[in-house]
């Protein structure tokens, strides 16, 4: 019995159990894997497909000329963001670490890190109120009529015109009326004057808006509700980490392109679709030449596939040591960009029906953001047959979507706080902090649901996570190719994988990656608007918040840095720099038998500490070296029969 607890415990150690706990089928036990490989992928998918597939890369496509935008977008995947999503992948597969412990590879980067939590963690507040407001019109859809489809309820205005008759008709005396739905999407609009009730819903009901942004008024119940069960689902599919998440995103990433092939179906059998499609994939390849359009195709290619966020690294480091991810990040990276290209095709042949009912250009219905997803949308569903079903459809491919990245935000976060603490106790109860994070999530949402809501959740979306990820991401290149060196990381990788990575992604990593994230920063700066919802215009004091909470993540970096550097050993400042950037002991890879070549545990030691910059050559020569110190030793020195030291080169030593 003995001798079995003895293997059993050995076998704990090998693979990093729990002391204590039963040794489990994971390769790595005490931080846990995937199910399979299948679960992993699944779950990125559903972290970079997102709500910007469905309501941002339509409008981008038709704004920026249309089928021409896709050669830039193309390329920008191939060049930029393939190889970045590739590069996290590793990064966080050969560590086994979150987006804070993968930084053993240069301590005084540890920062990087941070700056991914706190954007993570912006992200999360808000995306979830996004979220739970989708929940709100699933709700609401469970009737017989749509709620917005008249403009005879107490919450309408005198300026509400609608397209659905009383006969459930279009009312075609009013086609030239309503020559928008959006407010604010076209000049025809503000001189008719007129609204849509699905507006006034959003508006006046769901939202029930203030004037500024700093007049909080009344929280919003129905959505505070409803924020509360967003954050239970989120809580309960992730309460044994990637154990349940793994399992729930067979369904929460598969079923949103059930509902997308429905939507499609049914968009393209309806009048005016095919003048949609037309508008949406229409080539003007003039252009092409314009430098606006690269930016928008590499912030989109950036952005959507969720870089520089900390998630990518947080699943990857879930993955059993030896998981080809090369070949996941291709499948991820080409999936998510289908997905925003097919999506098109359901958002405008939906909006081609409805221009064609209202007798106006599609560019006057389109429209990108909560603007699309709660107005223009909605709107065009009730003139369809049966049209609560339609809605229910929608609005339940937006929940899913949504949940598919929150998963990762909360993953992201709570496997950053338990890797970074480590203690047996916390990874035992990782569902505590789990509950906590959620918690906190949902207290920091709440002034979210209030009548001003709207507008900080704007204010989020709009520099929470900007310009801020692409430096963090530039610097993790510069750290990891220039700064650790790129040929340690090709042989890690080489290690890993069973073979190096192609020269392409060598050189887009060392060169044309950085290039192109630093043409998205000059862009993004270049390009600067201050922030609008409609014709709110922001006051100042909200931009310098905005901008605040931009520089709050960036500003990690080199705080951190300061901080390493002050706390390493050296007797000057360059010293201390070389010490602060040189690779932690510990890093490499988690468990003991991947820690070969230059990983290898020293002879004289007992548990796994690596010297990373020793090569397997140099280990075996220092333990020869010390081999024949110790012949040497014996041959100076001789125990006698009696006791006594009898030394060779003492010529009065007695006999």
């Amino acid at each position: 019995m003995s001798e079995s607890n003895t293997t059993a415990a050995s076998t704990a150690d090998q693979n990093g159990a729990v002391p204590g706990e039963p040794v489990k089928k994971d390769e790595n036990s005490r931080r846990g894997n995937w199910g399979n490989q299948i679960e992993f992928v699944l779950t990125s998918v559903g972290y970079a497909v997102g709500l910007g597939n469905v309501w941002r890369f339509p409008y981008l496509c038709y704004r920026n000329g249309g089928g021409a935008f896709m050669l830039p977008y193309f390329i920008m995947l191939v060049f930029c963001g393939i190889p970045l999503f590739f590069l996290e992948l590793s990064f966080g597969q050969f560590a086994s670490l979150g987006c804070l412990g993968v930084w053993k590879i240069s301590p005084m980067f540890k920062g990087v890190g941070y700056g991914m939590m706190v954007v993570s963690t912006y992200i999360g507040i808000y995306y979830n109120v996004v979220i739970c407001i989708a929940f709100y019109y699933f709700f609401l859809s469970m009737t017989n009529l749509l709620p917005w489809t008249y403009c005879d309820n107490p919450w309408n205005t005198a300026d509400c015109t609608g397209v659905v008759g009383s006969g459930h008709h279009f009312n075609a005396s009013l086609a030239n009326a309503t020559s928008s739905l959006v407010a604010g999407v076209s000049e025809a609009a503000n001189r008719a004057k007129r609204t849509s009730p699905s507006e006034e819903y959003w508006k006046h009901y769901v939202l029930n808006i203030s004037d500024d942004i700093g007049n909080f008024g009344e929280v919003r119940l129905p959505i505070l509700g409803c924020l509360a069960v967003s954050w239970c689902v989120v809580f309960l599919c992730l309460i044994r980490g990637v154990k349940s998440s793994g399992k729930v995103v067979y369904f929460t990433a598969t079923f949103p392109y059930v509902v997308l092939t429905i939507l499609f179906i049914r968009g393209i059998t309806l009048d005016g679709a095919i003048n949609g499609i037309k508008y949406y994939l229409t080539p003007q390849w003039q252009k092409v030449l314009d430098a606006k359009v690269w930016g928008d195709a590499a912030s989109q290619i950036f952005y959507s596939l969720g870089c520089a966020w900390g998630g990518l690294i947080t699943m990857a480091s879930y993955n059993k040591f030896h998981n080809n991810c090369f070949r996941d990040s291709i499948i991820i990276s080409v999936t998510n960009c289908a997905t925003s290209v097919y999506a098109g095709f359901v958002i405008f042949s939906i909006l081609g029906f409805m221009a064609h009912h209202l007798n106006v250009p599609v560019s006057e219905v389109a429209d990108h953001g909560p603007g699309l997803a709660f107005v223009a949308y909605p709107e065009a569903l009730t003139l369809l047959p049966i049209s609560p079903l339609w809605s229910l459809l929608f609005f339940f491919m937006l929940i899913l979507l949504g949940l598919g990245t929150q998963f990762c935000l909360l993953e992201t976060l709570v496997t950053a706080i338990v890797d970074e603490i480590g203690t047996d106790w916390i990874i035992r109860n990782k569902t505590v902090v789990t509950l906590g994070v959620a918690i906190a999530g949902f207290l920091l949402g709440v002034p979210l649901t209030t009548q001003a809501g709207i507008y900080w959740l704007l204010l989020m979306d709009n520099y929470a996570a900007s310009f801020s990820l692409v430096i963090i991401s530039c610097i993790m290149c510069i750290c990891i190719m220039y700064i650790y060196g790129h040929r340690n990381y090709f042989k890690d990788v080489e290690m890993m994988l069973g073979f190096p990575p192609p020269l392409f992604f060598k050189v887009c990593w060392r060169f044309i990656s950085p290039l192109i994230i630093s043409f998205i920063l000059i862009f993004t700066v270049i390009q600067y608007k201050p922030i609008t919802y409609n014709d709110y215009v922001y006051p100042d004091w909200s931009l310098a918040i905005g901008f605040a909470m931009a520089l709050s993540s960036v500003i990690c970096i080199p705080i951190y840095a300061l901080y390493k550097i002050s706390r390493s050993p050296g007797a000057t400042f360059r010293e201390r720099l070389k010490n602060a950037c040189r690779s932690h002991p510990k890093w490499g890879p988690a468990l003991k038998e991947h820690r070969t070549g230059r990983y290898a545990p020293m002879a004289s030691e007992e548990t796994v500490e690596a010297r990373p910059l020793k090569e397997k050559e140099e280990l075996k020569d220092e333990e020869k070296e010390k081999e024949k110190e110790k012949k040497d030793e014996i041959c100076l020195t001789i125990q006698g029969s009696n006791g006594s030291t009898n030394t060779h080169n003492n010529p009065n030593a007695s006999a």
